[in-house]
């Protein structure tokens, strides 16, 4: 499945990785990365909105989707290197970057390793890998209950979720969604394709937030590194359902935040397209 009306390159990201993008529009740029488990097409809506005034590129993180999919490379410093490699190769050395769950992760690091590039910086519905280890425990803990099994040396998590895929993936897509019909049955079934296909690299992209990430955010924090454009963050209440202050932990990382929750699922951008859009435009006016 494509975006409607966008055309699609391959693109080498920071070392030579392959990369699907989707690109449209024209204007300044605005980068949009996808999360888990899902591809470049949970933007389908929110991308021809902003089309209409930015040129919008929309890449299949590595590992994800048509993407090369190597055995290493998954640290979200060589993924955020990827985004910087593909908004240059449209003539981009300055960019708007904007992402979900797993994709806000990279941009998140983007943002403080490209602080130069980066000129605005929104993260949809996570804390920064640190923050997010560092919350979660007891029994509340169960919810990510993902992390932990991804996080594990490499062989047993693939084998288990290799054995059932459709069931391990989709049970996110049910139980993460507000509204179910936001994904459409045929965009779903594009999402566990997708994600059956690349079982061993998602888990390598969870494992580097077990590991090399947590280091690097952690250097970046005790060096009081913070990150210097304009940053929107929009959540789930999840700080209230499981005992943390959301907006302290971004403040802690941002110079000038503006944080908000949502009365939509964890798929915002498909459940609520015109509130997110509306959100990215007023990010891009700061």
């Amino acid at each position: 499945m494509e975006i409607e009306g966008f055309e699609y390159r391959r693109i080498a990201g920071a070392d030579g990785v392959q990369l699907n993008v989707a690109a449209g529009g024209s204007g300044p740029a605005v980068v949009l990365l996808h999360g888990f488990p899902e591809t470049h097409l949970m933007w389908r809506v929110v991308a021809r909105e902003l089309a209409s005034e930015y040129t919008v590129i929309c890449p299949d993180l590595r590992g994800y989707g048509a993407s090369d999919k190597p055995v290493e490379g998954y640290s979200k410093r060589v993924m955020a290197a990827d985004v910087v490699a593909v908004a240059g190769e449209f003539g981009y050395e300055r960019f708007a970057l904007v992402g979900h769950d797993r994709g806000a992760l990279v941009a998140f690091r983007a943002g403080l390793d490209h602080p130069d590039a980066v000129t605005h910086l929104m993260c949809l519905d996570v804390l920064p890998t640190l923050d997010m280890w560092d919350v979660m425990h007891g029994t509340s803990a169960a919810v990510g209950f993902h992390l932990y099994l991804m996080a594990q040396p490499p062989g047993l998590a693939e084998r288990m979720i290799a054995a059932s895929s459709d069931e391990f993936f989709g049970y996110f897509l049910d139980l993460w969604a507000n509204d179910p019909a936001a994904i459409p049955p045929d965009v779903r079934a594009a999402y566990l394709d997708a994600s059956r296909a690349a079982v061993p690299s998602i888990v390598a992209d969870y494992r580097a937030s077990a590991t090399v990430d947590v280091t690097d955010d952690a250097e970046d924090l005790a060096a009081g590194n913070k990150l210097r454009m304009p940053v929107s963050v929009i959540q789930q209440d999840w700080g209230t359902a499981l005992g943390f202050d959301a907006a302290a932990r971004w403040k802690a990382w941002a110079t000038d935040l503006d944080h908000s929750t949502t009365t939509a699922g964890h798929f915002m951008a498909e459940e609520s397209p015109a509130e997110i859009s509306s959100a990215i435009r007023a990010l891009l006016t700061r």
